[in-house]
């Protein structure tokens, strides 16, 4: 009998291991597959790919010649082809474009060529978006990131929808670097000096202060009604004390952006105690408490909650709330939001999806605009840096300036709300304009200041690329710069890198006034007969040139000091257009290239840090979840809120 319970008791354990026996031979079998394929790619490299880059590719692509500054051949070793597949994919890009080889190069055969996309179509990749990079799974892993300080973009939005009052804080705060993908939000760039410390301290003190000021009433109306929002909490309470506590814990728990314990709000009360027992009264000992909630790193702080144990944990709803409201309205959650992470529902995907498009709708939204678009677009010094000279345009100004950037921002965030294509952004019928900018466009009707939705059928412009923000601050002083507007292009639309120039090649603006139109593409075409030139300008200069007919400063024009505009272009690929109506159609049949960037974009300012080779899953899972829908807007910010890097971080001890 005890031999038989002894064997009933193997056999149960043995069924219940089985499942997991199961699960571990196909997860070894199928690492062996993948091992075996990547094993192959890399064989079909050596073979088929590397001797023709070698014939026809690296006498201008090695480290002893690197043309545009890209050496190929350190990309060439078998054992790392995998581990650059990025950089693969932006070969691939340039030949299915057209662009590489370059004119005047040896043509790569069509049979060369498809090997080589497909070559890289078939590279291996990890199909599960369910997984994080690490220390130990890859070496270079640049994903970690701190508990980064709010911008001080976030911190004024922050202010204003916890207080109630726009107190215009972020002009008096330091500025933010930016790094990651570009943008201010990257976790290594948010440091904390003692000048931000004592400019926090500063700007608390302001707001407290204005809000429970000594011996006096607030000075505004606004004030008022936000020191009676503030204050509300402690009403018909039994003593001071208890009205203190109500209202830290009211304040506490928006700044903070999660509940706040008994242990914690003790401590937190201490604060006010203290400053009653050095002879305070009710209203300056709340003084101290609101300045020591408004600079504490709860609140001044991404804290996200970091275990003993490293590795990759999911966040709790409260943490995934922040990231979401930061991402669409640079601020704090609301307290819609703050119940779906209470009650834990926004862990739902459906529920996360449907507050993102709430959130959409909400004017809080146009932090989209402000933040993500004009940094993606590089437009944060128009006005401010290289400005149009003033004798040759004196029509610019810092009203028209901020006009030209607020159309941006405007058109941005109504694709977003309107759940419009993300198409739209390269082709519009529809712009927003106010008097001034209305006047400059030559726009018929009547304005105001306030910026409202325009019909531009029959119009040359529609899209960001005619804008006159893009058109201002990809231009010179004086003239207009197809090099500067085409590398623009490439680079914030298509997602191209443009490198600089060659040292020893002096720059056009050197003539910056007396070039016209003809002149200035006779010294191009010259430029470019310069083979370490041509590789970069016969791509650039033929899509700056499709903007030619908006002169330094976005107005429409036919000539140029009396020579005829010439907008045509002809790209490396072989594609001709003319004007910029025809050159938007350029750009709409790539719009896949557009879109992926763009995914690329607003994932690194989602997550605030570089993205690696892991979070390509996701890009592409959203582009495909895009074409599905018609490159829906809102879809783009629900995948990103969905995705598994998004929701989830990796703890490095």
């Amino acid at each position: 009998m005890r031999v038989r319970r002894c064997a009933d008791l193997l056999v149960r354990r043995v069924c219940r291991s089985f499942p997991r026996l199961i699960v571990l031979v196909g997860v070894l079998a199928g690492a062996s597959g993948q091992a075996g394929e990547a094993e192959a790619w890399r064989m079909r490299f050596s073979e088929e790919i590397q001797p023709m880059l070698t014939q026809k590719c690296l006498d201008c692509h090695s480290a002893d010649y690197a043309s545009g500054e890209f050496d190929l051949s350190k990309f060439m070793r078998p054992e790392r082809l995998i581990e650059t597949i990025d950089v693969w994919e932006r070969v691939a890009r340039r030949v299915r474009n057209g662009e590489m080889p370059p004119t005047g190069s040896e043509a790569l055969t069509d049979d060369e060529r498809a090997a080589m996309l497909k070559w890289v179509d078939n590279a291996p990749r990890d199909e599960d978006c369910r997984q994080l990079a690490s220390d130990e799974s890859m070496r270079w892993y640049r994903g970690h990131v701190m508990s980064r300080r709010l911008t001080r973009f976030e911190y004024d939005h922050a202010i204003r929808d916890l207080i109630g009052v726009d107190f215009g804080l972020a002009a008096t705060l330091p500025s933010d670097g930016a790094g990651g993908e570009g943008f201010d939000t990257t976790g290594d760039s948010l440091f904390l000096s003692a000048i931000h410390i004592e400019r926090y301290l500063a700007a608390a003190d302001r707001i407290a202060g204005s809000l429970l000021p000594k011996d006096a009433e607030p000075t505004s109306r606004d004030l008022m009604l936000a020191r009676q929002r503030l204050l509300a909490p402690g009403e018909d309470r039994e003593s001071e004390q208890a009205a203190a506590e109500a209202i830290f814990l009211d304040l506490a728990s928006r700044a903070f952006r999660r509940e706040i314990d008994t242990d914690e709000r003790e401590r937190w009360m201490q604060w006010y105690h203290d400053a009653r027992q050095r002879g305070d009264d009710h209203l300056a000992a709340l003084r101290s408490l609101v300045t020591a909630v408004l600079v504490s790193p709860h609140f001044l702080f991404l804290v996200e909650v970091e275990p003993d144990e490293e590795g990759v944990r999911a966040l709790t709803g409260h943490e995934l709330a922040t990231r979401i409201a930061l991402l669409i309205w640079s601020s704090l959650p609301d307290q819609a939001l703050r119940d779906r992470a209470e009650d834990g529902s926004l862990l739902e995907p459906g529920v996360a999806r449907s507050e993102v498009r709430r959130m959409l709708a909400d004017p809080r939204s146009r932090a989209l605009g402000e933040r993500f678009a004009i940094q993606w677009l590089d437009l944060g010094s128009l006005g401010s840096g290289r400005r149009p000279d003033a004798e040759r345009f004196p029509e610019f100004d810092a009203d028209l300036a901020e006009a030209m950037q607020d159309e941006v921002i405007e058109f941005v965030v109504s694709v977003f709300r309107d759940d419009a294509s993300l198409l739209s952004l390269l082709d519009s019928d529809e712009t927003f304009v106010n008097a001034r900018l209305a006047e400059h466009y030559g726009l018929a009707g009547e304005f105001d200041d306030r910026f409202r939705r325009v019909s531009l059928d029959g119009s040359p412009r529609g899209g960001l690329t005619t804008m006159a923000a893009v058109l201002t601050n990809t231009s010179f002083p004086h003239r207009t710069s197809p090099v500067l507007r085409g590398g623009w292009l490439l680079e914030r639309i298509l997602g191209e890198r443009v490198p600089p120039p060659p040292a020893d090649v002096p720059e056009l603006e050197e003539e910056g006034q007396a070039l016209v139109a003809r002149s200035l593409r006779e010294r191009l075409e010259q430029h470019r007969q310069r083979a370490d030139c041509a590789t970069c300008h016969d791509r650039i200069d033929p899509l700056g040139f499709g903007l030619e007919n908006f002169d330094a400063i976005g107005r429409w024009r036919t000539d140029d000091g009396g020579v005829a505009i010439d907008a045509s272009g002809r790209l490396p690929s072989g594609e001709v257009f003319d004007g910029p109506e025809e050159l938007k159609q350029i750009l709409l049949s790539r719009r896949d290239q557009f879109v992926q960037h763009l995914i690329r974009k607003m994932l690194g300012y989602a997550l605030g840090r570089p993205l690696n080779r892991f979070d390509q899953c996701v890009i592409d899972d959203t582009l495909k979840a895009l074409r599905r829908q018609d490159y829906r807007a809102s879809l783009l910010i629900e995948e990103i809120v969905v995705s598994y890097p998004f929701q989830h971080r990796f703890i490095k001890k």
